[in-house]
């Protein structure tokens, strides 16, 4: 132990004595100082952040059990569900997919997470058919981001038609469409208030264990473009060639378009209750209003300037988990749903879309503060 502080009272010394001449020159001096306030703010802020990020983080053991390790993989099936109704002058017509299942792999990396699946019966078609699923995700138990992408590719069929109460519509009922393409791009982020005990995470990413039934309220923002492209003279020409034999009908203009483009911005509150109803087993059901302003353009068959709408209107957003997980292991189902609205004086526009997820995961490189009780 004197050894250790003889050495030390040296080592200053020499620091001492090494730093005793530059103080000597003004000019330098100054230099040197200022090099080492700078290094000294710089440090600060680092520590700062450093401090900041962990708080994001930051929980009760007695309600959440942490993460153990610092990677994971996944296997995750996905079966999407949308549709797209449009109606003007009495008339509507509603666009559906098959709910095709995908499957993709997906590793993620503490907050992180990131994969990509696609649809099981459109391997191998090249022109557009393959349906595309692109996902990330940050999670910690303060704060959450989703970042989206989708290519919904060309499987719609004709669903729901209704052109009049006197015209029989069901010779149009699951006909196949290939004149509309759907695309949707997006991000969402939303704070947990009561993060110490409630966890989102342990629902919707597997990254922590909620042991104790809680809830909590949250807030979240989020950004939203859907393009829906519809080739018309195809639209017309299948309801006409199907339905001019037994009826004089004509598809209303209103509904005859090039492209629509929807750009939803929302601000939105709920809240979000995790029930623990067994050992390592959580339900979690979570809703949320949001406010959201909402800006759409097109231009129909009868239209030279189309038109422009800027509105702002509630909608909803409602997710809910099954979930197992030890740790080590992981399985479960989440389902996620939103619903939009769009008026004009013209038509209007209804959408409903979501997914329904089931995975089993695997977690492994232990943390070093785990290594030891394991």
């Amino acid at each position: 132990m004197l050894r250790i502080l003889f050495m030390l009272l040296v080592i200053a010394y020499s620091l001492h004595s090494y730093a005793q001449p530059v103080s000597t020159v003004g000019e330098g001096d100054s230099v040197t100082v200022e090099l080492q306030d700078t290094l000294v703010r710089s440090a600060h802020t680092i520590s700062k952040v450093r401090k900041t990020i962990r708080g994001f983080d930051r929980l009760q053991n007695d309600y959440i059990e942490p993460q153990h390790y610092e990677l994971t993989v996944m296997g995750q099936v996905t079966r999407n569900f949308e549709s797209f109704r449009l109606s003007s002058n009495g008339q509507s017509v509603m666009l559906a997919p098959d709910q095709n299942l995908k499957i993709g792999p997906y590793f993620g990396w503490r907050w992180f997470f990131l994969g990509y699946s696609f649809d099981l019966n459109n391997i191998g078609i090249s022109k557009g058919g393959l349906l595309k699923e692109i996902d990330l995700n940050i999670y910690s138990s303060q704060l959450g981001v989703d970042l989206y992408y989708k290519n919904m590719g060309h499987n719609y069929k004709l669903r729901d038609v209704n052109l009049g109460d006197d015209v029989d519509c069901s010779r149009l009922e699951g006909i196949s469409f290939d004149g509309v393409k759907v695309s949707l791009i997006g991000a969402t982020a939303y704070y947990i208030f009561n993060h110490g005990r409630f966890s989102y995470p342990a629902a919707f990413s597997q990254s922590t264990c909620q042991k104790v039934s809680c809830g909590s309220w949250m807030a979240g923002a989020g950004y939203t473009k859907n393009v829906l492209d519809v080739d018309f003279n195809k639209l017309k020409e299948v309801v006409e060639s199907n339905l001019t034999a037994t009826h004089d009908v004509r598809l209303d203009s209103g509904m005859m378009f090039d492209r629509i483009n929807y750009n939803d911005f929302s601000l939105s509150c709920g809240y979000a209750y995790n029930w623990v109803f067994a050992r390592n087993w959580l339900f979690c059901a979570s809703g949320q209003m949001a406010l959201a302003y909402k800006t759409s353009y097109g231009k129909t068959a009868d239209e030279k300037d189309g038109f422009d709408i800027h509105k702002v209107n509630p909608d909803a957003i409602g997710r809910f988990a099954l979930v197992y997980n030890n740790t080590r292991w992981y399985a479960g189902m989440n389902v996620i749903f939103r619903t939009n609205n769009y008026h004009t004086s013209r038509f209007n526009a209804y959408n409903v879309f979501g997914s329904m997820y089931a995975y089993l995961g695997y977690n492994f490189w232990l943390k070093k503060k785990y290594r030891k009780k394991e």
